[in-house]
């Protein structure tokens, strides 16, 4: 018996029935067995979730225009590693370089991120910021590194073939092509992640820039289909398995 007047054992029992209710009523529409009502969003995984057994495909879900603009960067960054493998195949006389990885590599810098990446910055990027008045040099110098790029991809897309990598010194030009290539794109890409697109909300409006997601989700189905992004990864996956350089534990450094 305590002050209250209720016996301690019956108190405790109150106690821990009020707890239960409590949790019960925290968890707002759990079942009893703790699945949630709410239904989950993620966007659809890439060959590289689906390796590890991820079961069904969950639904798409939207992302920022930087979030989207960055994710298609990390595309372009694997795609550099291809070509600096290449690029080392190449110097060491040929050997081990596939003239078909380097074509399929070049293939998608020119659909994917030339024809597509590239042109949403154009259109809808550096205009805001020139109108702005800010940025403008360096949007200028990302103008004509874009520019640039492509007349190289287009001398790859050339030299990537069996005859041609028979010749040494095709051989060596395409190395050149695809260094020069690497080293322009790796501080671009750089420089726009951190400096380009975080300045973009300074001169949209909150709804201007939810309506630019909606502008470049639209774009990507139109040219690449429903699949869009997680397609694209899964060939760059796929293109790494074949020249033996998907598994990212292979480039720790041992100690």
């Amino acid at each position: 018996m305590n002050s209250t007047g209720i016996p301690d054992d019956s108190r405790r029992g109150f106690l821990r029935a009020g707890v239960t209710l409590a949790g019960v009523s925290l968890l707002g529409g759990s079942t009893v067995m703790g699945q949630s009502n709410e239904p989950e969003k993620s966007r659809k995984p890439p060959e590289d979730l689906k390796d590890r057994g991820h079961g069904e495909e969950p639904e798409e879900e939207e992302v920022s225009p930087a979030e989207d603009l960055m994710r298609e960067h990390g595309v372009l960054k694997r795609i550099l590693l291809v070509y600096e493998e290449s690029e080392q195949r190449l110097l060491a006389g040929g050997a081990g370089a596939s003239p078909d990885a380097i074509h399929q590599s070049a293939s998608l810098i020119r659909s994917f991120i030339e024809d597509y990446h590239e042109k949403l910055e154009e259109n809808f990027l550096f205009p805001r910021f020139r109108k702005a008045n800010l940025l403008v040099d360096l949007v200028d110098v990302l103008t004509a590194q874009h520019q640039a790029g492509r007349k190289v991809t287009e001398r790859v897309l050339q030299l990537a073939t069996n005859s041609a990598l028979k010749d040494e010194a095709n051989r060596k030009q395409l190395a050149t092509l695809l260094r020069q290539f690497t080293r322009m794109y790796a501080p671009h890409e750089a420089r726009e992640d951190t400096v380009l697109f975080p300045a973009l909300r300074r001169i949209v409006t909150p709804n201007e820039y939810d309506a630019l997601g909606e502008d470049f989700e639209n774009k990507e189905h139109e040219l690449f289909g429903e699949g869009g992004f997680e397609e694209i990864v899964d060939k760059v996956a796929t293109i790494e398995k074949g020249l033996g350089i998907y598994d990212l534990a292979q480039f720790t450094p041992k100690p």
